[in-house]
């Protein structure tokens, strides 16, 4: 159902629908993964009466990634303890507000990959998120529960987080559309963080012109494209070959490969940036969790905790080198959008993988796609590609600011069902 449809259901028929569509697509083993709160029926019934049909997302119900803070539902962070250390639950945080102003009606909190410390998906405390339609395949991290959420069709709108592609991953591993905002924006900094550099507030449709009327009613007005819009596409080595084929015809609907040489910048820029990625975002994470980390670590994940552990002896010497790496991407894209618009990469090597193959390797081949624009601080429009078999992929449509026509333009040319 598009937003449209959602809006137009009588209040009580729209809060009826959101709970039997959580019994009946979700088993109770993925309503536990999926879900963190659901609000109880009776009451998203009167706030739906209560919300403004006017209002560019009158209506509209959708989920939030518990991260970000709302009325009514204390934020866990994908934890079994965060509440205890810092209590929430009591107003909404500012993307949640703005959510309420243009009219959408909150329905629920969803799990995620814990503290966001991961990109595939896993939970220990919760269960693992499956891609709706192919059970024991991962959604994708960490705004796993987001994305399965969407892809169900429970909801048509959820609310994400992308550090080094937690938007973009799950978008691609469950054939969604997606939005990747900026670092340091009003509706990133109130949320729980794992590392500000690269944090990022961002959000999940199932259909294009959904994602549009988000835009439109969340975000300014963009610039008019006064020009054609220039962009280039770059599938870097390491893709499975269905994916690399995929994106081939996909990509090719919005730009031209890269020259050679172009190619061979990128690839010469962006080489740091897979380590650089790591120790940036490990020591702003334990920077986060060192307070009460000695007296918690039992309770994190495992590997979360081995990974805070790690961080935990990362040095100053070291930190510094990965500043200093951080600004040479930076400066990669800075000199690729004075002559360009939009850059088009892969969003993931492979389709959604099960849980043996989540291992630290496929991590790094992933965030190898990802950390570029995440340490550029770059938006991300994300665009579905279908693979054989039913499973998908995904196009990272990278531009240099939110404002810019090409997220709008982008959305208006790409078909879906036209690539591969």
């Amino acid at each position: 159902m598009t937003f449209a449809e959602w809006s137009g259901m009588a209040p009580a028929a729209a809060a009826a629908e959101v709970h039997r569509r959580v019994r009946t697509r979700l088993e109770p083993a993925q309503q536990r993964a999926v879900l963190a709160w659901l609000r109880p029926e009776a009451e998203l019934a009167a706030a739906l009466a209560a919300a403004d049909p006017g209002r560019p997302l009158g209506r509209v119900p959708y989920f939030a990634k518990d991260l970000f803070d709302t009325a009514g539902a204390p934020t866990a962070a994908g934890s079994t303890f965060l509440p205890r250390e810092r209590p929430s639950g009591t107003r909404d945080g500012a993307l949640a507000a703005a959510c309420a102003r243009a009219g959408a009606v909150l329905a629920g909190k969803t799990q995620l990959h814990e503290f966001a410390y991961g990109i595939t998906g896993e939970n220990p405390h919760h269960g693992d998120c499956h891609r709706p339609g192919f059970p024991g395949r991962t959604t994708g991290g960490s705004s796993s529960g987001s994305a399965a959420a969407v892809a169900a069709g429970i909801v048509p709108l959820a609310l994400g987080t992308d550090t080094g592609g937690s938007v973009r991953v799950p978008a691609a591993f469950c054939g969604l559309f997606g939005l990747r905002l900026s670092p340091g924006e009003p509706w990133i900094a109130d949320a729980v963080p794992l590392a500000p550099t690269c944090d990022t507030a961002g959000w999940f449709t199932a259909g294009a012109q959904d994602l549009a009327a988000v835009i439109e009613a969340l975000l300014p007005a963009e610039r008019a494209a006064e020009r054609t819009l220039r962009g280039r596409s770059w599938a870097p080595a390491g893709l499975d070959p269905a994916v690399a084929a995929a994106f081939a015809g996909a990509a090719g609907q919005l730009a031209e490969p890269a020259e050679a040489t172009l190619q061979a910048e990128l690839a010469a820029g962006f080489a740091p940036a897979l380590a650089t990625y790591h120790t940036v975002v490990a020591a702003e994470a334990w920077a986060w969790h060192r307070g009460w980390f000695a007296h918690r670590a039992a309770e994190y994940d495992p590997n979360v905790r081995q990974r805070l552990e790690n961080a935990a002896r990362i040095t100053p010497e070291q930190l510094a080198a990965a500043r200093a790496a951080t600004e040479g991407v930076r400066s990669v894209w800075r000199e690729y959008f004075r002559t360009h618009d939009f850059l088009v990469l892969p969003a993931a090597p492979t389709p959604a993988p099960t849980k043996a193959e989540c291992t630290p390797e496929l991590r790094n081949r992933i965030i190898t796609l990802t950390a570029p624009a995440s340490l550029g601080g770059q938006p991300v429009l994300s665009l579905p590609v279908a693979l054989p078999g039913g499973l998908t992929t995904g196009l990272q449509v990278i531009i240099p600011e939110v404002r810019s026509p090409v997220l709008r333009w982008a959305l208006r040319t790409f078909r879906p069902d036209r690539a591969g």
